[in-house]
């Protein structure tokens, strides 16, 4: 599937865990519609478990029953997910989020469900059965749903066929793939396999592959089976998993582009982990939360925020409407960090990056623990002369000048445009 700029949406897992139900998607829904539809988050994703009746939390319960169909592929539990009743599965959810011009994703694990292998039960388009195609060598280190499927078996293409079949029949816009980045190559043949059946279920669908980190020497296969691939295990309100994503970043910029967004997993923003206390919010401070949202833009991460939106507060309101820093994330072209030094006690990062309309964007980041003020000639990043500067984060320009000059807080930043078309 095409996609000319990264995906930007909501996804239950942050919030929720495995316990994500219906009314709570529906709300979370009408919310994005509301309020962020037109700022171009449009997907609203599933996560992990929507098969499984008993789940309550982030953790996983080993070796569960899973609500199956017939043919050995899982549907919805209909007591979290009751329009899903009468084999309708998530057909009527899907419609209702269609029906607020949004997209409706689900997460998937590789494989086939493991009830089903002992079983043996049967596969839709083959006489085969789950037995024959299932690698029950090839197990997921984190949760015990499934056995991976063996490419090479008869009936294999049958089976991932069916369930991508059963998805378009859903509506399903977006996949979100578990348990097939980081795997790699071992799991390999089963990803092309999956992406080849994705392609070819006759709708258009996004595919996330998780978790991470993903294996830089084999961008070329995600480049080839997904649109966005996780770059990290998963990501958290910690400044230290933050101030690691800036070396993750450096290394994947060189892939990113039409189709190909490397992943630096959802933001952890607002009311998250929900499941555990409803009062819980995120831990990073608002600097962060902007040095955050700069990084990912400006990189051109997919965009997929976990939090309870009717929960959500005016400052992360302004973070997710933000439509400078947003616009960045879809013009930013040729990202990437110009240095990364020592600086008055503290630690300053520099990153810019074209912009599709004119002109160029910069951000700064202090990623030390002391205040920094900063004055950087234009010259530093190749322009000459004096330009116009816009400070994306307040929309304010400075006017024509030679120099970047911000004042940093300890864990802040400041972005900007410069040059051509930069007037806001």
């Amino acid at each position: 599937m095409k996609t000319l700029t990264p995906p930007m949406g909501w996804n239950s897992w942050d919030c929720w865990g495995a316990a994500v139900n219906e009314d709570t998607v529906r709300k979370n829904a009408e919310f994005i519609a509301e309020h962020l539809k037109q700022y171009g988050w449009e997907y609203v994703v599933v996560d992990i478990q929507w098969s499984e009746p008993t789940a309550k939390d982030h953790e996983y319960h080993p070796f569960t029953e899973l609500c199956m169909d017939e043919y050995s592929r899982l549907i919805p539990a209909e007591n979290r997910f009751p329009s899903s009743a009468g084999g309708k599965g998530f057909a009527p959810l899907a419609e209702y989020i269609h029906s607020l011009g949004l997209k409706f994703g689900i997460h998937i694990m590789r494989g086939i469900p493991r009830q089903a292998v002992h079983r043996n039960t049967p596969l839709l388009g083959t006489d085969v059965t789950a037995r024959s195609i299932a690698k029950t060598n090839s197990i997921c280190a984190w949760n015990t749903d499934m056995y991976g499927v063996d490419p090479e078996k008869e009936g294999a293409r049958e089976y991932y066929e069916s369930i991508f079949r059963l998805y378009a029949e859903w509506g399903v816009d977006f996949v979100k793939c578990d348990d097939i980045c980081r795997e790699l190559p071992h799991e390999e043949s089963e990803l092309v396999l999956l992406s080849e059946c994705l392609r070819s279920c006759g709708r258009d669908m996004v595919l996330s592959l998780s978790p991470g980190p993903a294996l830089l020497e084999k961008a070329e296969l995600y480049k080839a089976t997904a649109e966005m691939w996780r770059i990290t295990d998963d990501f958290w309100d910690k400044w230290e998993l933050l101030y690691n994503m800036f070396e993750r970043c450096e290394r994947w910029a060189e892939h990113v582009g039409e189709s190909s967004w490397p992943d630096a997993d959802m933001l952890p923003l607002g009311a998250i982990r929900q499941d555990y206390d409803p009062d819980d919010r995120t831990k990073f401070t608002e600097d962060e939360q902007r040095t955050m949202m700069t990084l990912w833009c400006i990189f051109r991460s997919p965009l997929i925020m976990g939090c309870d939106l009717t929960k959500c507060d005016e400052f992360t309101l302004s973070l997710l409407t933000n439509k400078h820093i947003l616009d960045m994330n879809k013009l930013s072209r040729g990202a990437h960090q110009v240095f990364r030094r020592e600086q008055d006690g503290s630690e300053l990062c520099l990153w810019t990056a074209g912009c599709s309309e004119g002109g160029q964007y910069a951000a700064l980041f202090n990623l030390g623990e002391k205040p920094l003020e900063t004055v950087l000639p234009l010259s530093d990043i190749g322009l000459s002369g004096c330009e116009t500067v816009t400070d994306l984060w307040t929309g304010r320009s400075t006017g024509l000048s030679d120099t970047l000059t911000a004042a940093l807080v300890p864990h802040g930043c400041a972005a900007f445009r410069i040059g051509a078309g930069c007037e806001l």
